[in-house]
């Protein structure tokens, strides 16, 4: 599918795998694909659709993160691909207040070829990956800068709100508990809770949910993250 085949696709987030009313997981096909970056985060002006769907990606020809932002030193540019093991090291990695064109790509060899994508998101507001140590390929584009941060045990002072769209670490970022997100239109609010940073949907997707009007979810404190795009404020509830 061309780039310009793309852009024509409705902005829809790709649902890997939906909880069913007898609470069976099954496969569900994304609509839309990876959508191509246009700049190092505020510059992005390309909207994305779909979520570690593989499907191709095409670039920009913005390898250099020639976006506003400067990555911290330590940091990943977003905007680029990185060799793993040689340009970036395994572990995880946080990428904060992304808009619109945000796409990261785990890749087995540097092909090109949508079988060699391991997984692969299109962000909106805050995305955490893990890089394997035996991923080769770390592919960025249109994203702010990648930060490598602790693994283990989630610390900090964790939130009991938190925005419609983003990926947030439980303990840390947002609080364990149930939580309420209202007035959702049809089809455009998703959420997910996993058990890791990897996106690899069959593995990593403890439960996961497409939701119109009100939605309600508990996070168990064993999760690791929740995951949401188009949907309201979540608020906790208990």
């Amino acid at each position: 599918m061309s780039q310009h085949s793309h852009a024509k696709q409705q902005n829809w987030f790709a649902r890997h795998k939906l909880l069913t009313a007898a609470g069976a997981l099954v496969v569900v096909v994304g609509i839309g694909a990876a959508m191509s970056g246009g700049g190092d985060g505020d510059d992005a002006k390309t909207s994305a659709a779909g979520s570690t769907e593989k499907k191709e990606k095409k670039g920009t020809g913005q390898e250099d993160g020639g976006g506003k932002e400067k990555a911290a030193k330590g940091a990943l540019k977003g905007n680029g691909t990185y060799q793993v093991g040689a340009d970036i090291e395994p572990g995880t990695y946080r990428s904060l207040g992304n808009k619109l064109g945000c796409y990261w790509e785990r890749a087995k060899d540097s092909s090109g070829d949508p079988d060699a994508i391991l997984a692969n998101d299109n962000v909106i507001g805050a995305s955490y990956v893990t890089v394997k140590t035996e991923d080769k390929i770390f592919k960025t584009q249109g994203c702010k800068s990648w930060e490598r941060v602790a693994e283990g045990q989630a610390s900090g002072s964790p939130k009991t709100e938190m925005p419609g769209n983003g990926m947030y670490k439980v303990g840390a970022d947002i609080a364990p508990g149930t939580y309420k997100s209202a007035g959702n239109k049809k089809d455009g609010c998703y959420w997910e809770r996993a058990k890791d940073a990897l996106h690899e949907s069959a593995d990593s997707i403890l439960a996961n949910e497409n939701v119109t009007g009100n939605a309600i979810v508990t996070i168990a404190p064993g999760d690791a993250y929740f995951k949401t795009n188009g949907c309201s404020d979540w608020k906790k509830t208990g």
